[in-house]
C-alpha cells in the first residue's frame, strides 16, 4: 500500500510516526503502516456468498450457501484471541460481509475489543439503515469497490444496476458520517475509467480512494492477458499522482492509495527526486518504514473456514486453522516455513529482485503473483515496471 497523497503532497512527514515511537499500539490509523514491529492486520472472510459475480473474485464467490464456515462463537474466539495478539485492524470480507447473519454482531465484538473494525465490501446492500447500523456498531471504515462508472463496473461486477447500488450505498455512508472510500482494481478493460473515478470522488465528495493492481488469484487468474502493460502502468501512475497533485492544490484532503504493486514507491520517488530532491528524501524515509510487500509479516488472512493464509491472495497456501489453533500460536510458530521465508525473503529471491537496489522498500513485491506467471515464488515480480537502469542493473 503506497500513500501517493502522504509522498507526493506531503500530506504525512517521517516525523509524524516517530512521534509516537513507531509502534503499532500507539499509531493513528492513518500511520499505522510506518509502524516498526509490523502486528499484523487481518482479512477475516466471514463468509463467501457474494449477491455479484465480479470477474477478478480472488475467493470465486457465487450467490449460494456454502458449508463449513465459521460459526458466530468462533468468530468471536477469534476477535478475542485477535484482539489479545495485538491485532491493530480486522478487515471483515467475502464474498460480500453484509450476507452474513450475524455482521453487525462480528464488528461490535471487535469494536469493544479496542480494534479497528474495518469493512471490504460491493456497497450494493447498504441501505440507509444498514448505514445507520454500521456506524451505530463502530465501524471505522467502509471500503466500496466500484471498477468504473455506470456500464463499465456493471460488466466487471456481472450485475446490472450494481453500480446505482454501490453510489446509493455510498452517499449512505457519507450522509450518516460513516467514513468510506472506494476500491478500484486497475485492468486493460477499464484503466480509461480512472479519471472518472476521480471526478465521482471529487464530485460526490468521498474522503478516500484505493487504485489496486491486479493480483492473479482466483477468478483474477484468468485475466492475466488483462494485465496492464508495463508502459501503459508507468502512465497509469503518471496519472493517478498527477490527479491527486491537482486535488491537492485545488485544497481538497482526499486520501489517494495505491496498493498491490510496490513498485508503485520507488517510482514515486524517482519522480520526486526530479521535481522535488527534499520532498524525496522524506519520502524515501517513509517508504523505508513502510517496508514494502507484508505479505505474512504485517498482513494476514482468515478464511471463511478458519485457516490462515499469509495474505487473502494465498488461498492455496494454508498456514493452520483457528479451529483447531489460535490464529496468534499459528502467526508465531517458528515451524512456518512458508512464514519464516516470507519474513527473510530477501535470502530467496531470485533474477533482478535479487539485484534490485530498491529491495529495502519494495521486499521483492507480490510473490503470489510471481508464481502464477512462473510457479516459482521466488521468480522476478512480473509485473515490476521499473526499467534495468532504475533498478541499478546497468
Amino acid at each position: 500500500m503506497i500513500g501517493i497523497s502522504k509522498l507526493y503532497c506531503g500530506t504525512v512527514e517521517p516525523s509524524d510516526p516517530l512521534r509516537y515511537g513507531r509502534q503499532t499500539r500507539d499509531l493513528p490509523a492513518h500511520l499505522l503502516q510506518y509502524s516498526s514491529d509490523k502486528k499484523p492486520v487481518v482479512v477475516w472472510n466471514v463468509g463467501r456468498r457474494c449477491n455479484l459475480s465480479c470477474v477478478h473474485c480472488y475467493s470465486q464467490s457465487h450467490n449460494r450457501a456454502y458449508e463449513g464456515e465459521l460459526t458466530v462463537e468462533e468468530g468471536f474466539r477469534l476477535i478475542d484471541d485477535l484482539a489479545d495478539f495485538g491485532v491493530p485492524v480486522l478487515l471483515f470480507s467475502g464474498g460480500e460481509p453484509l450476507l452474513h447473519p450475524a455482521i453487525f454482531k462480528l464488528i461490535e465484538r471487535a469494536v469493544k475489543r479496542k480494534m479497528r473494525a474495518v469493512l471490504s465490501t460491493n456497497g450494493t446492500l447498504i441501505t440507509a439503515a444498514v448505514a445507520e447500523r454500521l456506524g451505530a456498531a463502530g465501524i471505522a471504515y467502509v471500503g466500496i469497490s466500484l471498477d468504473g462508472l455506470a456500464a463499465a463496473n456493471d460488466r466487471f461486477r456481472g450485475v446490472q444496476g450494481a453500480y446505482n447500488l454501490a453510489l446509493d450505498g455510498i452517499r449512505n455512508c457519507l450522509q450518516r458520517n460513516v467514513k468510506v472510500g472506494l476500491r478500484f482494481t486497475i485492468t486493460r478493460r477499464n484503466v480509461h475509467e480512472i479519471g472518472g473515478i476521480f471526478d465521482l470522488v471529487r464530485t460526490e465528495q468521498i474522503p478516500r480512494v484505493c487504485f489496486y493492481h491486479l493480483v492473479y488469484a482466483g477468478r483474477g487468474s484468468a485475466l492475466i492477458a488483462e494485465a496492464l502493460p508495463h508502459a501503459e502502468t508507468r502512465h497509469t501512475v503518471d496519472l493517478i499522482l498527477k490527479t491527486t497533485r491537482s486535488l491537492h492544490e485545488q485544497g481538497s484532503s482526499v486520501e489517494v492509495l495505491t496498493v498491490d504493486n510496490h513498485t508503485d514507491g520507488p517510482y514515486l520517488y524517482l519522480r520526486l527526486l526530479a521535481e522535488n530532491p527534499k520532498r524525496a528524501a522524506a519520502a524515501l524515509e517513509l517508504l523505508k518504514m513502510n517496508g514494502g510487500n507484508n505479505s505474512g509479516i504485517g498482513i494476514g488472512c482468515v478464511g471463511w473456514d478458519g485457516a490462515v493464509h499469509p495474505d487473502q491472495f494465498w488461498r492455496h497456501y494454508t498456514l493452520g486453522n483457528v479451529r483447531e489453533r489460535p490464529f496468534s500460536r499459528i502467526w508465531s510458530d517458528p515451524g512456518q516455513e512458508l512464514l519464516e521465508k516470507l519474513r527473510d525473503r530477501k535470502r530467496f529471491l531470485k533474477g533482478r529482485c535479487a539485484a534490485c537496489k530498491w529491495l529495502e522498500i519494495c521486499n521483492g513485491n507480490f510473490r503470489v503473483r510471481a508464481e502464477a506467471l512462473t510457479g516459482d515464488i521466488w521468480a522476478p515480480e512480473p509485473d515490476c515496471y521499473l526499467s534495468d537502469e532504475e533498478i541499478g542493473l546497468r
